[in-house]
């Protein structure tokens, strides 16, 4: 192989590979770009259960042990004389 078939070659596998990388790297930029936009509201369900998470740890508190009857007990005093009903 000469020096100017041996230059010819290494352009084109050059030029082979540049064109492979641009077109990968093009193909990742879209799919990054879709799956930004397909996520849309995604924080808002991630809130939401972690809200529900949350609840359900303060409702199995509230019905199996002291601290959590007397926390139920007192809130619902406070809500009972909020609501005019006097408290107990």
């Amino acid at each position: 192989m000469g020096r100017t078939t041996m230059n010819r070659w290494a352009l084109q596998r050059y030029t082979t590979a540049e064109v492979w990388l641009r077109t990968q790297t093009d193909r990742a930029a879209r799919y990054v770009s879709r799956r930004i936009t397909d996520d849309r509201g995604q924080t808002s369900f991630e809130y939401l259960g972690i809200a529900v998470v949350i609840a359900v740890i303060i409702g199995v508190l509230t019905s199996t042990t002291d601290i959590g009857r007397a926390v139920k007990k007192a809130i619902t005093n406070e809500i009972t004389k909020i609501a005019g009903g006097g408290g107990k």
